[in-house]
């Protein structure tokens, strides 16, 4: 019998929480536990969990989750997840327009910059032609 640390589903529709459960890893995502150790609730970003029973079942020979593994770092360390603050990131879509309307205003610079300088060029000649007139 395998045995699994991972979370057992609870809650509403759209409204989940999840409980750590030990669990034969046969068993559905939210049948009987052998040992419930802990909580987590996504929506107000709590999470609790026994850290003893779970090196108890780690010596045991239980594997542990990826999701529980990382909860289980978090309370070691005494970091709770409410206060971790996510990096701005913008989408795919907003990135290449914001690249667009860079690209644009810097062709837009170098034209003008272009155009400034064929205007002094034609200035410089015009100045030129009207020199030897005057001499």
């Amino acid at each position: 019998m395998s045995v699994r640390l991972r979370l057992k589903r609870t809650g509403n529709k759209n409204a989940s929480c999840f409980r750590i459960a030990v669990m034969d890893s046969r068993a559905s995502r939210d049948g009987k536990a052998i040992e419930e150790i802990g909580f987590y609730n996504p929506n107000t970003k709590e999470e609790k969990i026994d850290l003893d029973r779970m090196a108890y079942w780690k010596s045991c020979g239980a594997i542990v989750s990826e999701t529980v593994a990382d909860i289980a770092k978090r309370a070691e360390s005494g970091l709770v997840l409410r206060d971790r603050v996510r990096k701005a990131s913008i989408s795919k879509k907003a990135a290449a327009k914001i690249a667009a309307e860079e690209a644009a205003k810097k062709a837009a610079e170098e034209a003008a910059a272009a155009e400034a300088a064929a205007a002094a060029e034609a200035a410089a000649a015009e100045a030129a032609a009207e020199a030897p007139a005057e001499a």
